[in-house]
């Protein structure tokens, strides 16, 4: 490769030395000669012209000369300006190079602080906390699965059996002798067994236990991402390690596993309220500052407002609507079984001088409506839609209790941060800021007579 160099001559030095203005070149006695180019520069672009020019290299190793040669600076560059940039002499003696020292103080490069070291035995314990929190997800969601089966199995096996019952009772009063007693033996077999299928079927509600399931796995989910989200941003303590036990053992108490033992959840209770799977709040322990944590007058009562809308509104609305589910869960869940047990009188009936048309009617249409009903309760998920509703309002109740703990703390640097809780709220109702606000603004004035749900979701 050619080196460009001034088109001024080259001369020698008494040391060999050659050059022009600042950088020079090695040179020995033996030179060779190259074409080279010259190219000078345009405001837009380079122009080269071939000219030749000496260039001196050395030929023999043995020969070679410390010597040193610079290249030309454009003759119309009047200044170069390098802030901060030390100047120095020239260098004219390798020794005089090797005694430059070169220093970097490495102590004035600024490092950002990693202020988020975890604790290593709190770590431990929260990784211990999720790998138990993954788990259940996996019980819930297969059980869940599970129950789900079991809902469609068992409501397809009784109305089949249900409907057979009810064809052998309207063959067996068209026939006579030893075939019609074995309709009415089978059909009265079959109408008891349907009998005790529902009556276990009504009692555990498997639409409503796979319901269970499902929250449960989705709750779980939704704590193991608040953990991973508190090891990415935050610097967990041991106070969060035992806030994250709690949590995990009431959603364990809200929904359990085993059937068996009383641990499974009243069906039908006397009292419809809202699912509770979270543990009393705890006050936070960190140490007050200085600022007002993102709250003020106007936030507050905007949040006190939107905790009245959630109460006297949603909350109150899923309750009544869980009431109604709950009527009519129970409403069906009696009558199916005791059209069952009819059908199963009638049955034995058919065939009898004194009651032979009416224990027919029994036998039909009881299996008929029998199943006809089985398919509203158990079809139609009842149970499932009364725990949804009950589930629903625990969500409010939440929403509800989270508020009232934020104002009821006094310190406001205690409490959650005030813009990021407003968000949070506007997203779990599905409204913006602005909506949110509004909707703030127009309880203040009609109170109790608001027409407007807090939620936009469900």
């Amino acid at each position: 490769a050619s080196i460009p160099i001034s088109n001024s001559s080259l001369s020698s030095t008494s040391s060999n030395y050659v050059g022009t203005h600042a950088l020079l070149v090695p040179v020995t006695p033996k030179v060779i000669s190259v074409t080279t180019q010259l190219c000078t520069q345009t405001s837009s672009s380079f122009k080269c012209r071939g000219q030749l020019l000496p260039k001196y290299w050395p030929t023999d190793s043995k020969q070679r000369e410390t010597t040193k040669a610079m290249i030309d600076i454009p003759r119309w560059v009047t200044s170069i300006s390098l802030p901060g940039l030390q100047t120095r002499e020239p260098v004219k003696d390798r020794k005089e190079l090797n005694n430059i020292n070169i220093n970097i103080n490495i102590n004035t490069i600024n490092r950002t602080k990693n202020n988020n070291v975890h604790d290593p035995l709190i770590m431990a314990k929260i990784y211990a906390i999720l790998e138990a929190i993954d788990d259940r997800v996996e019980m819930h969601k297969n059980i869940g699965e599970q129950r789900t089966n079991w809902n469609s199995l068992l409501l397809t096996s009784i109305n089949a059996l249900t409907l057979s019952a009810a064809t052998m009772v309207g063959v067996a009063a068209m026939t006579g002798g030893a075939p019609a007693i074995a309709m009415k033996l089978s059909s009265t077999s079959m109408y008891l067994a349907a009998t005790g299928m529902i009556s276990v079927m009504n009692k555990i509600q498997p639409s409503q236990l796979a319901e269970e399931q499902r929250n449960a796995a989705r709750l779980f989910k939704q704590l193991r991402k608040q953990i991973q989200t508190l090891v990415s941003i935050g610097n967990p303590t041991a106070v969060d390690v035992n806030e994250l036990m709690e949590k995990v053992l009431a959603l364990d108490k809200a929904y359990p596993l085993p059937l068996l033992g009383g641990a499974m959840l009243e069906k039908f209770p006397e009292n419809v309220e809202p699912t509770v799977w979270w543990p009393p709040k705890q006050r936070k322990t960190e140490q007050p500052k200085e600022d007002f944590n993102g709250w003020n007058g106007k936030l507050e009562e905007e949040m006190r407002e939107i905790a009245n809308v959630l109460q006297i509104k949603d909350e109150a609305d899923y309750l009544r609507l869980g009431e109604i589910a709950l009527k009519l869960n129970k409403f069906l869940a009696i009558t199916a079984p005791v059209f069952t047990g009819l059908a199963a009188v009638g049955s034995t009936l058919v065939g009898s001088p004194s009651y032979g048309g009416w224990a027919v009617v029994m036998g039909v249409v009881g299996g008929a409506l029998a199943s006809a009903v089985n398919t509203v309760e158990h079809g139609g998920q009842v149970g499932m839609v009364f725990e949804m509703y009950r589930s629903n309002a625990g969500f409010f109740k939440l929403m509800q209790e989270s508020i009232e703990w934020n104002l009821r703390e006094e310190e406001p640097q205690r409490r959650d941060n005030g813009e990021v809780f407003e968000m949070k709220v506007g997203l779990k109702l599905g409204r913006s800021l602005s909506e949110l606000r509004s909707l703030a603004a127009v309880s203040s004035i009609k109170g109790d007579d608001i027409d407007e749900f807090a939620s936009k979701l469900f």
